[in-house]
């Protein structure tokens, strides 16, 4: 077993908490080819620990000084694998409508390419607050649906489709918002 400080070096680097965020996408994946209580609240379980790693890979980052031209590349990447993968996996179970993937998707990959477009203007290509907002929603929202089955009498499907509108909402404001910021660019 590792000892407990190097743990804390492990969990501390930035760019290893990213890497932990695309490796539990696969995982996610497999536990929900075979959806029942246990697959799906371990899915969700890996999930939060993976959403978490995503506040604390920047903050370590920006702490330890340790900002590093992998981390800005692979950072996103890995937000994007991870949210994606899972909504793609939610709508194969019918459990969220396929559409509503798509259109959040496509806002995710249209958003990539104009962050590209500006980063090559040397401009700021970091997270609006609205973009900030939209990530809160989906991670909302996608905890309790990979939950999906009720406990206690508590619908966790129903709070996730609750906050999957938002985030729909959001998702789409977000990508307008940056497309109209940086309109000049694409002309």
């Amino acid at each position: 077993m590792f000892p407990p400080e190097r743990i804390k070096k492990i969990l501390s680097e930035p760019n290893n908490l990213t890497m932990f965020r695309m490796a539990a996408a696969p995982i996610i994946v497999l536990l929900l080819l075979i959806p029942n209580q246990f697959t799906t609240f371990m899915a969700a379980l890996f999930f939060s620990a993976a959403a978490i790693t995503d506040y604390l890979d920047g903050f370590f980052a920006r702490r330890n000084g340790m900002v590093s031209n992998l981390g800005k590349i692979m950072d996103p990447v890995a937000d994007k694998l991870l949210v994606s993968s899972t909504f793609i996996m939610l709508a194969s179970l019918a459990w969220i409508p396929a559409w509503l993937v798509c259109i959040i998707i496509g806002r995710e990959l249209a958003v990539t390419g104009l962050r590209n477009v500006i980063a090559e203007n040397n401009m700021d290509v970091s997270a609006s607050e609205l973009g900030k907002y939209k990530t809160g929603f989906q991670i909302a929202a996608i905890i309790p649906l990979l939950i999906h089955f009720p406990y206690f009498g508590i619908s966790f499907n129903g709070i996730g489709m609750f906050f999957l509108w938002g985030a729909l909402i959001l998702t789409i404001w977000s990508g307008v918002d940056y497309f109209v910021r940086f309109r000049n660019l694409l002309q």
